[in-house]
């Protein structure tokens, strides 16, 4: 079954190189998480993943697992 692939967007307090390497294990280890990364340039961090299978609320908890918020923009 070929699900869509669907790019999301989250302002999180991810705001530094530190904060990228703790969540990085997080995100790398869930399987359906095809590319992410964060903006740290921009003011609202943005967090921004490609997933074929994830929700908006699974990605979130992934996120505040590692110690970070996350909100859908």
């Amino acid at each position: 079954m070929n699900m869509e692939t669907k790019q999301m967007k989250f302002k999180t307090n991810i705001k530094c190189g530190g904060c990228i390497a703790t969540v990085k294990p997080h995100l790398d280890g869930v399987a359906g998480i095809k590319e992410w990364g964060v903006d740290i340039a921009d003011n609202d961090k943005i967090l921004t993943v490609v997933t074929d299978t994830l929700s908006e609320k699974e990605i979130i908890s992934i996120v505040q697992a590692a110690g970070y918020n996350a909100e859908q923009v």
